[in-house]
């Protein structure tokens, strides 16, 4: 024990004289949680349309004005050529063509139908698709509109009707910054401790000391043991900052139990840690374990369901996902401080981190060299 109480007084000391590492303690949380969330939007807006009306009948007019009364699109062309709005397409000066055809209001009372012609520039796959999606969203309740108001009074009665009501569960709002600062929050974490805990050993191996300490009576388990645990400290700090700032810059408040928020972070920074420790048992260089270790965080961010869904990845990367710790933070994450989920639910999860733990922490072990 007095071995291990001098290695974390080395450590500990090690970390506060850091002017880095304090930075990186209040700086990161803040440029991440308030930055990412309002950058990283799937939520896309001012989409440029360009409308060419061959009727320019007072429906139409009317369309156009439920189009452009929304936030997600601006009106950038208005004319009666096609070829003049496509042209606008080719100079990237417009995303979306409406074209209403010749006679749209006559048909569309007459025959009670009518058919408009939309094209998109799908250079931008997403932002295509989400703007056809949007206008497709508001051009139906256009026509709903239209048919209620030319319905006879009398026969509409006689419709039956269906009354559909909607509930929103977990963010009634289906506020974009409420799903996305939990997984942020997880990835922050994972940043913070997977690149400190990769730079340790390696450090000391630059600097000379590990010779020292290699010649010293201090066992394997007991030098990892030192390494881990200050690091350990730092990433529940950080995470506690992050939950401060999401309550205070969003209104995020966990709806689950914080013993449970806090006992998953505790399980997943043992694992995250082991693995930058494992690492730097490998590398030489701190240039070395930076790379090796950036390589892994692209890993553990695209493919950890913070920006994509897992459900809807290919099979091969679902079952790569099976071995990213990340992914596991993320869900409880979002789980606990969502829906408010208890140490049952979460249960599964603590499993999994639980064995990358035993797993990570033991194969860092093993691999680090002592000579006595």
């Amino acid at each position: 024990m007095r071995t291990i109480k001098f290695l974390l007084q080395k450590e500990f000391r090690q970390i506060l004289r850091n002017k880095t590492i304090r930075m990186m303690i209040f700086a990161m949380p803040v440029a991440q949680l308030l930055v990412i969330p309002l950058a990283a939007d799937y939520e896309v807006k001012n989409i440029n349309l360009a409308v060419v009306d061959h009727d320019r009948s007072p429906l139409t007019q009317k369309l156009i004005t439920d189009i452009t009364a929304s936030d997600y699109f601006r009106l950038t062309s208005y004319s009666s050529s096609f070829d003049e709005a496509f042209q606008l397409i080719k100079q990237d000066e417009a995303d979306l063509i409406l074209e209403i055809p010749a006679g749209f209001e006559r048909n569309l009372i007459r025959e009670s139908s009518e058919k408009l012609f939309l094209a998109s520039n799908a250079i931008n796959g997403v932002k295509a698709g989400l703007g056809t999606a949007y206008l497709g969203s508001i051009i139906r309740r256009f026509n709903e509109k239209i048919r209620i108001q030319l319905m006879q009074s009398e026969r509409s009665n006689q419709q039956p009707e269906i009354d559909i009501r909607s509930s929103n569960w977990f963010n009634p709002n289906m506020n974009y910054h409420v799903f996305m600062v939990p997984g942020i929050l997880a990835i922050l974490v994972t940043m913070v401790g997977g690149f400190l805990s990769a730079l340790n050993i390696v450090k000391e191996k630059e600097v000379g000391t590990m010779e020292q300490i290699n010649v010293t009576p201090i066992k394997k388990h007991h030098f990892i043991i030192g390494k881990l645990i200050p690091f350990w400290v730092l990433g529940n700090v950080i995470f506690t900052i992050g939950l401060l700032i999401a309550w205070l810059a969003y209104g995020i408040v966990p709806a689950g139990n914080l013993l449970v928020l806090y006992s998953c972070i505790a399980v997943y920074l043992l694992a995250l840690l082991g693995f930058g420790l494992l690492i730097s048992t490998f590398c030489e260089t701190q240039q070395q374990a930076m790379l090796v270790m950036f390589f892994f965080m692209m890993i553990f961010i695209l493919m950890g369901g913070l920006y994509t869904s897992i459900e809807s990845m290919p099979e091969w990367a679902q079952v790569i996902t099976w071995f990213n710790p990340a992914r596991y933070l993320i869900e409880v994450m979002r789980m606990v401080i969502l829906k408010g989920s208890g140490f049952r639910d979460i249960l599964p999860h603590l499993i999994k981190l639980s064995v990358f733990t035993v797993v990570l922490n033991s194969w860092a072990i093993l691999n680090y060299r002592k000579t006595s």
